[in-house]
């Protein structure tokens, strides 16, 4: 591993794992969408912190990461947890390999679209990253795991701008979901909302960053989401729309 790619991976490791209270706030937070027991498809695993609340709460994870060296650290985290899959891998509308945006320095911003990069780039709250490096990953999609692992309790997808391709991968609704937006790339995220939408009768909330609390009174409809996202001031720190099936 070369300097920057440990540097970055140790910056996440400070930022989602060694946070005094961050876990117990998280499992207060998603108790709701998780029982024990249940399954939990975390799509974007990054260093594993969802991975260590959902186990905690007593489900069973399936969890996806397609960058090389954060995969070999979620081996070894929780390679030996019998309730964790960990699938080296991204996942897409359909099957295939394509190729990863990697940036070295802050691996969470690293993504399978050019678009969403180019957006971030631009962006005066993202000053200086820059996607340095690339790798082809194999892409899967979410009906395949669910045919292979079950029907998910909750699935969770932070894939920076490539959720709506990971939702188009799902032929039926789930249980519940959170997918990641930001409002610099508002249009991923409507996209997102739209494929829900179409899937089965959703609600919906969101949270803003990392407050793992809801903004919203109360849960709403697409409509009363959208009208929500396309009101965002420029310089919202984003979240996640959270989506549960009537």
């Amino acid at each position: 591993m070369d300097l920057p790619t440990l540097a970055g991976t140790l910056r996440s490791l400070l930022i989602y794992r060694a946070r005094p209270g961050r876990m117990a706030r998280m499992r207060r937070f998603y108790a709701a969408f998780l029982p024990a027991g249940g399954l939990a498809i975390d799509v974007g695993a990054h260093v594993g912190d969802r991975i260590a609340c959902f186990r905690k709460l007593g489900a069973r994870v399936v969890a996806v990461e397609p960058q090389p060296h954060l995969a070999a650290l979620l081996r070894r985290l929780h390679g030996r947890d019998r309730g964790v899959v960990l699938l080296d891998c991204a996942l897409g509308a359909e099957p295939g390999v394509a190729e990863l945006k990697v940036n070295r320095r802050n691996p969470t911003l690293s993504t399978l679209s050019t678009v969403w990069a180019g957006a971030v780039a631009r962006s005066p709250r993202f000053p200086g990253e820059s996607w340095d490096g690339s790798v082809q990953v194999p892409v899967r999609t979410l009906d395949e795991l669910i045919a292979r692992h079950g029907a998910p309790d909750f699935v969770k997808i932070d894939v920076e701008g490539f959720e709506a391709e990971v939702l188009a991968g799902l032929s039926k609704p789930v249980r519940a979901v959170s997918f990641e937006f930001l409002p610099e790339t508002l249009p991923a995220a409507l996209a997102c909302l739209d494929r829900l939408a179409a899937l089965g009768n959703y609600r919906f909330q969101a949270s803003a960053g990392e407050s793992f609390q809801m903004a919203l009174p109360d849960w709403t409809d697409a409509d009363g989401m959208r009208q929500w996202l396309e009101k965002l001031p420029p310089g919202h720190p984003g979240g996640d729309v959270y989506g549960r099936l009537e």
